[in-house]
């Protein structure tokens, strides 16, 4: 680990995992509050770093401090929440690869408390070494395997980092231009402060250089289409939309956002686009045929109770209180409140 200023969360993160690890490396690199305290107690092993506006750098001091063969690598705010001791060693047991496993990160969003799921490098023979300024990256070419591994990350729930990470995303841009990378994810720290116009247009630089072989590239485009709604520049969606069905045919997110997507433009111009409104239920529909994936960068709902509630305000809307009533039942289930309050209202 690497910490500074951790003692909030620094003692859920430990405790979650110290049963089951030989060792545990923190690097410092300057906290002024109770964090080395708190690492004491876990008989951590703690040096001091000083901080050099490089993560990669500061990783692959942390890792050079291991006498472990195997590092599991996790940050303050995240911790273990699924009993995974028995996956851990049945992974390192075998030949070496790259374990990603699943991290679940809390956000607000408009409709109040979500949760998107990724998967991440975090298991991994103790030789490895990262490389990024910022949003490291594990370079080997060993094999990656997802690891049944599952974390919580809170750190960006109602708080902001973007002090931090903008000013080193800037500059990772400007010796990396062509790397659609950092404008995805300097989109997402602009995303955190509610900088629409700044999002929608790093996105839009990151959409114009991808392959769509890249990773992160479903989530990219999905991330746009929000982008596109909130900025207001619902001119450009259509065609992205409609672009992208074959891509992400199976994506229950790209079907939930082209949705919204949908309602925003009908509402712009009704007259224009009046007959796109047959296509909200269908791709909603989709969404659910779908259901929820392990895709990289879905947010949990988008197959599920989500869909169901949107579907629900969709039939509302046109009339058929059956079929909301339905829907709404159906998110209830999931014990979702927004359907369960239009239930009492209807």
């Amino acid at each position: 680990m690497i910490v500074k200023n951790e003692e909030v969360t620094l003692k859920r993160c430990l405790g979650s995992v110290s049963k089951f690890v030989d060792e545990i490396i923190i690097v410092d690199t300057g906290s002024t509050d109770g964090t080395k305290r708190i690492a004491a107690e876990f008989q951590a092993k703690v040096f001091d770093y000083e901080w050099t506006s490089d993560f990669a750098a500061a990783r692959n001091f942390a890792l050079s401090q291991a006498t472990s063969e195997w590092s599991l690598v996790l940050d303050a705010d995240e911790f273990i929440s699924n009993d995974c001791e028995d996956e851990i060693y049945s992974f390192i047991s075998h030949s070496p690869a790259i374990g990603q496993i699943k991290r679940i990160d809390k956000f607000m969003s408009k409709d109040g408390v979500s949760f998107e799921q990724s998967y991440i490098s975090r298991l991994f023979p103790s030789s490895c070494r990262y490389s990024g300024k910022i949003h490291e990256q594990i370079v080997s070419d060993l094999p990656r395997v997802r690891v049944d591994v599952e974390i919580q990350h809170d750190g960006y729930f109602e708080k902001k980092k973007s002090d931090r990470n903008i000013p080193i995303l800037l500059q990772v841009i400007e010796e990396n231009p062509q790397d659609p990378y950092y404008y995805y994810q300097i989109a997402k720290e602009y995303r955190g402060i509610d900088e629409h116009d700044k999002t929608y247009a790093s996105l839009k630089q990151a959409y114009s250089k991808i392959t769509h072989k890249e990773g992160y590239a479903p989530s990219l485009i999905v991330n746009f289409l929000y982008a596109i709604i909130a900025s207001g520049h619902l001119d450009e969606g259509l065609a992205i939309v409609e672009a992208e069905q074959d891509f992400l045919s199976e994506s229950a997110d790209f079907y939930f956002v082209s949705a919204l997507f949908l309602l925003e433009l009908i509402l712009s111009d009704p007259d224009q686009y009046s007959d796109l409104i047959p296509y909200i239920e269908r791709f909603y529909l989709r969404a659910l045929e779908i259901g929820e994936t392990e895709q990289e960068g879905s947010v949990i709902g988008t197959g599920s109770f989500a869909a169901h509630h949107n579907l629900g305000v969709y039939y509302e809307v046109i009339g058929d209180l059956e079929k909301a009533r339905q829907q709404y039942t159906l998110a209830k289930n999931y014990g979702y409140a927004p359907s369960i309050e239009r239930l009492s209202l209807l």
